[in-house]
């Protein structure tokens, strides 16, 4: 998985935020490199994805593509490591529509466990989960929880790739608050910024989004996978500038993190 270079903007940014101006890859690295990368900071990013439809118009790795292209950025200007992305999610509410691989919410709760005991193992104490797929929310906060009761000298912190600015600023082109979305305009932007040989645009289908209290099965409520408007006029233009932001607020966010003061031991019982 690769992104396309980043420009002067990162590249000072890179030097504001101590970061090498390329993403630091877990898989590239040998065990040695791999051990000092995460101890420089002590930290590392986890992407999570899914593997799940997206319409007829794009692939079903999106939500993998999307939130690990976030995680490299963030990796180049911050130096935090970037360990190869969790491809499957809890994406058994989209029903009968094919391509999709779900895991149960309990499944992804050991997988994050079991990937962070095995980090933590290894002397890594802080742990940005970032998550491309808005239905393992639920699943990587419990995760949170119990491996901060786990562990009382980690800190483990799940947020959506877009997490890190304020939810209307996205430019989904959609109409009511809750923004629910799915192979929309703005998914669609930014993978034909980062991924156009991927998009099948003369596929391109819309769904009218509406308010509602519940959630839904996806093949409940949209005949073709897209939930979301004027997908035809998703550009690569609006891609670019929705996925430089997510890389920059989150960067900036992250950055901070992992150097933020921890509590007090004297305040502990």
């Amino acid at each position: 998985m690769t992104i396309p270079p980043l420009g002067d903007n990162f590249t000072a940014l890179a030097r504001e935020l101590g970061g090498p101006g390329t993403p630091v890859r877990w898989e590239d690295m040998t065990w040695y490199e791999a051990r000092d990368a995460a101890a420089a900071l002590n930290a590392v990013i986890i992407p999570v994805g899914a593997t799940e439809q997206h319409g007829p118009h794009l692939p079903l790795a999106v939500d993998t593509l999307l939130g690990n292209a976030v995680a490299l950025g963030v990796s180049a200007v911050t130096g935090i490591p970037v360990i190869p992305p969790l491809c499957y999610g809890v994406s058994g509410s989209h029903g009968s529509f094919g391509g999709t691989i779900s895991l149960r919410p309990e499944t992804m709760i050991r997988v994050v466990e079991d990937v962070i005991d095995s980090l933590y193992e290894r002397g890594v104490r802080q742990f940005i989960l970032l998550n491309g797929h808005i239905w393992n929310n639920g699943a990587l906060d419990v995760s949170a929880e119990k491996l901060r009761v786990r562990h009382r000298d980690a800190r483990v912190r799940a947020l959506g790739y877009v997490t890190m600015y304020p939810g209307p600023e996205v430019d989904g082109h959609v109409r009511y608050g809750r923004a629910l979305m799915h192979a929309n305009f703005f998914e669609t932007s930014v993978m034909l910024y980062l991924y156009p040989e991927l998009v099948r645009m003369d596929r391109a289908t819309s769904h009218r989004d509406v308010d509602s209290f519940w959630d839904y099965r996806m093949d409940q409520v949209s005949e073709t996978g897209v939930w979301g408007r004027d997908v035809a006029d998703s550009n690569a233009e609006h891609g670019r500038a929705e996925f430089e932001r997510c890389v920059v607020t989150t960067a900036r966010a992250v950055a901070a993190a992992v150097r933020e003061p921890w509590p007090d031991p004297a305040h502990r019982p």
